[in-house]
């Protein structure tokens, strides 16, 4: 874009005076702007690119079940036990952007593509301002407190050290990388509330392309919502989950159904010269009891109840971001097929890794809470 000597003698003006360009002179000189972009102190398009070697601290070898272990053959020693050969899942300890820079600049990144490339990732990022690496641990009638370690303060203090725009710095690099790293038909979860949701969508659209966007999933974590409301305001009963893919025209989706409820059940009034019950769409169109999959789930979920509004949950590990299984299973079962490769790198108490196991899937999880790698291990 040719610019007119007022627009070059202002923007030198401001050069000279050593202070910032105001922002329309900024998508003046730069041809490749955006026609919306979310700014931030901070923001830079610089990645990291180091690549870390992987310390192996423990090796669990055994599969998945004993019935499997007959199946799989050569795939485990059958003196030691001691898996031969095949993908290993792997659980990391670390700062999750080396660990994802690493994984897309190292070794590892080949063993990943020949297993078809991670296919599903799912994080939870640390959305609570006002929280810690601190944790309160019951332990018998006690409960004590773990504090915080040097590697902890300092991640905590680079994620919300300035506020939103430390976390927006974090998570920025770290979805760049994510996206290098999906395949590509491969799908993202963003799971966020009420904090930073509305920064976080246009971030993603920002790195995947508001082409790429799929759904933004309500999930109302219990019919009765089960939280105290302030006085002068609603009762909060949500949380988002944003939905993008890397390929709006090639990606992985197996639609999941729920059963027809009693009363959607008596709409199959109608019963065939074969004895079929159906409901009759039109004249000419029926849809067959027998034939159907259930109810399409929509994007709001009020059928998973949140760990708050649950007293008695074998689930249940203390955990303060803790999410159900069936939440994750929903995704999983949405977004990846059996062996495929699904991803975690905010785990948590590692509900993702432990629901990807039971689902027969491959997955990478991570995390720098050293309290979140023993509870995910466990």
């Amino acid at each position: 874009m040719k610019l007119t000597e007022n627009e070059i003698r202002d923007i030198t003006k401001y050069l000279e005076a050593g202070k910032n360009l105001p922002e329309k002179d900024r998508f003046l000189l730069f041809e490749d702007k955006k026609e919306v972009e979310l700014l931030w102190n901070g923001k830079s398009g610089d990645l990291t690119n180091v690549v870390l070697p992987f310390q192996v601290i423990e090796q669990v070898d055994e599969p998945r079940s004993e019935e499997k272990r007959e199946v799989q053959g050569s795939l485990f020693d059958s003196k030691t036990g001691r898996q031969v050969k095949g993908w290993n899942n792997k659980l990391i300890w670390g700062d999750n952007k080396l660990i994802l820079s690493s994984l897309k600049n190292g070794p590892m990144r080949e063993e990943i593509e020949e297993q078809g490339g991670i296919k599903l990732l799912y994080i939870d990022p640390p959305f609570d301002v006002g929280s810690d690496f601190s944790m309160d641990i019951e332990i018998g009638d006690e409960t004590l407190t773990k504090e915080p370690s040097v590697i902890e303060e300092t991640a905590y203090r680079d994620t919300w050290g300035k506020g939103e725009d430390s976390f927006l710095t974090m998570i920025y690099e770290r979805l760049f990388l994510i996206k290098d790293l999906l395949a590509n038909d491969g799908s993202i979860y963003v799971h966020c509330d009420w904090r930073l949701n509305s920064s976080m969508r246009q971030v993603l659209d920002e790195i995947f392309g508001r082409e790429n966007y799929r759904r933004e999933i309500i999930w109302t974590m219990s019919a009765s919502a089960g939280f105290k409301g302030k006085v002068n305001n609603y009762v909060r009963g949500h949380d988002s989950i944003f939905y993008y893919v890397k390929n709006k025209d090639n990606y992985i989706f197996n639609k999941p159904y729920v059963d027809y409820s009693e009363a959607q059940l008596k709409r199959f009034t109608k019963v065939d010269e074969d004895g079929r019950r159906y409901k009759p769409i039109t004249k000419t169109r029926r849809v067959y009891l027998d034939d159907s999959k259930g109810v399409p789930i929509s994007d709001v979920w009020n059928d998973i109840a949140n760990f708050q509004t649950v007293v008695n949950s074998e689930e249940i590990l203390g955990y303060p971001t803790q999410k159900p299984e069936r939440l994750i299973e929903r995704i999983i079962k949405a977004s990846s097929n059996e062996d495929d490769i699904v991803c975690d790198f905010f785990v948590g108490s590692g509900t993702t890794a432990a629901t990807a196991e039971k689902l027969s899937r491959k997955w990478i999880c991570c995390d720098l809470g050293k309290f979140s790698i023993h509870t995910t291990r466990k």
